[in-house]
């Protein structure tokens, strides 16, 4: 049983910082909501780094939203729901697809500078969209111009204060409702953060697994914290493999966008033949689920640990400026884009489950919420359309402002919070290897393609590593590694009870879709695990 709080401790002991709101995690959910709610509330933005780490700065393909006139909100509809492979709430994919204009003019108004064609703003396309309609900047660095304009509106708001290098150890609870959390200073200190409202925008879980396109921090934190907290998670077992990572000796898993596929990008096995035909009719621009594990066949299939990515036949000036980060990437390392073919693999990208909200980001615990990726609002179903992850940030995050202006304010008084399992011991291994090896497991038994056997493998091995609760926990790599093995085994389980394959998430025992038995989520809690049948109030 993983405890309710990962340290022995009574509030009683503790300073205490007061605030409105709280906000963990500056990726474009974090930066976004509290600059919104910094209008009417005191904000502090709480980031285990920095303000520019986060996996929005590697955004790279762009932000879906409705803005050219041969497009509509129903086009985009559609497309979102056929991704989401029958699981996403068709209300959340409603508020999404016809709210995110608005939300894109809102990054506009706040310094984003999108790129423009013609005066025009430029669109393209990416996989399973009907219709061109992502917006993009500096051609494929998205993100990080979206992450560069946000903190510098956070940096000049009085209202919001900002804590770098600080780590969020547990959210407390008392009588269902969230007071604030339990965080650590750089110094090794720790303080009680209390608000009126705390906001979850601690983004993904790619470091699960051993090849990710993840940055280091995304260490499932947020899903973790809010498990220990009672709140609701939802959908774990679904996680988005991106098919096109840069697997290079020497190189890191470097994003190579959808967009280049988007653009006519072709996929070539090792022998240098096209192979999408055999597996789907949308060729190089299918669903990301079927395009990662075709290419995993096609390496089992001719004995290769990855497969090409060709765009060799278009002009180097359209592919240079295009794709001006992943051309100067690729060159770092010897790769031409424009004249050679890249070498690809699958590596995790995206969450597509987290903590279950509703319509206005508000999770099972009152007065916490939940935005970005670590959120599970409904929009994305089993498998997330490609660049609906930063519209939907936007979306909910001014949703979930406009929400906590209607809060009731909560007259303070003393908290009677303590926590204590007696804890002594130190943890028995360097996290370090702890880490490795859970991200191991979760590659070989709980990755692209499963079965009961792979799954209770990887259940039997992460169960190895529950001692660490009782031990002593002090240093963030500590934290985050509980974390990581927390939300591993919420995958796991997940993972074992949908015995079907849909989406993102692929049973070789059960290879077949089930709407009969499986058009259903799976709901995890502290107390137990239960299945939810789809329904549009999420």
């Amino acid at each position: 049983m993983i405890p309710q709080y990962l340290i022995d401790f009574d509030l009683k002991d503790l300073p205490v910082k007061e605030t409105d709101v709280i906000v963990i995690g500056s990726g474009i959910a974090g930066l976004y909501t509290a600059i919104l709610a910094s209008e009417h509330h005191k904000v502090l933005l709480i980031t285990k780094k920095s303000l520019l780490e986060s996996n929005t700065r590697y955004a790279q393909g762009g932000i879906a939203a409705v803005t050219a006139e041969d497009d509509s909100p129903a086009y985009h509809r559609q497309d979102t729901l056929l991704a989401g492979a029958g699981l996403c709430s068709s209300a959340a994919v409603d508020v999404l697809v016809n709210e995110g204009p608005a939300g894109v003019q809102e990054l506009i108004r706040l310094g984003t500078m999108f790129d423009v064609e013609n005066g025009e703003l430029a669109l393209t396309k990416e996989g399973a969209h009907s219709h061109r309609r992502i917006l993009h900047a500096n051609g494929d660095a998205t993100g990080y111009e979206i992450v560069r304009a946000l903190s510098i509106q956070v940096e000049m708001l009085h209202n919001i204060e900002v804590w770098d290098d600080h780590f969020v150890i547990d959210l407390v609870t008392d009588q269902g409702e969230c007071h604030g959390a339990i965080v650590q200073l750089p110094d090794g200190k720790r303080i009680f953060v209390r608000g009126q409202a705390t906001i979850m925008c601690s983004g993904g879980a790619g470091q699960l697994y051993r090849y990710t396109t993840n940055p280091e921090v995304a260490t499932a934190d947020g899903v973790a914290m809010a498990y220990r907290a009672g709140a609701q998670i939802r959908d774990m077992e679904f996680i988005q493999f991106h098919p096109t990572a840069l697997s290079y000796p020497g190189a890191p898993r470097f994003l190579v966008s959808e967009a280049v596929r988007g653009e006519g990008a072709v996929l070539r096995n090792i022998k240098g033949e096209r192979f999408m035909h055999k597996y789907h009719e949308l060729l190089e621009l299918a669903p990301r689920d079927i395009v990662a594990r075709a290419i995993v066949s096609e390496m089992e299939e001719t004995g290769s640990t990855f497969v090409y990515l060709d765009i060799t036949h278009e002009s180097p000036e359209m592919v240079k400026h295009r794709f001006p980060t992943i051309y100067e990437t690729c060159m770092r390392y010897g790769l031409d884009l424009t004249s050679d073919w890249i070498p690809v693999s699958p590596a995790a990208h995206y969450m597509m489950g987290g903590i279950k909200t509703n319509l206005y980001g508000e999770s099972s615990v009152k007065r916490l919420f939940a935005c970005g990726e670590v959120s599970s609002t409904g929009v994305h179903g089993a498998n997330r359309l490609a660049s609906n992850s930063l519209s939907e940030a936007v979306v909910y995050g001014s949703r979930i402002v406009e929400r906590i202006r209607q809060l009731p304010k909560r007259t303070e008084r003393f908290l009677h919070v303590s926590f204590g399992l007696g804890r002594k011991d130190a943890p028995s291994q360097a996290m370090v290897e702890k880490r490795l090896k859970l991200q191991k497991v979760m590659v070989r038994y709980a990755g692209l393609r499963r079965n009961r056997d792979t799954l209770l493998r990887a259940a039997e091995e992460l169960g190895r590593q529950l001692p660490l609760f009782q031990a002593v926990l002090t240093k963030r790599e500590e934290y985050e590694f509980a974390n990581m093995l927390t939300a591993s085994l919420l995958v796991v389980q997940g993972a074992l009870c949908r015995e079907e394959s849909r989406g993102a998430h692929y049973r070789e025992d059960f290879p077949e879709r089930n709407d009969d038995a499986w058009k259903k989520h799976i709901v995890h809690t502290r107390d137990q695990d239960r299945t939810e049948e789809i329904s549009d109030d999420v």
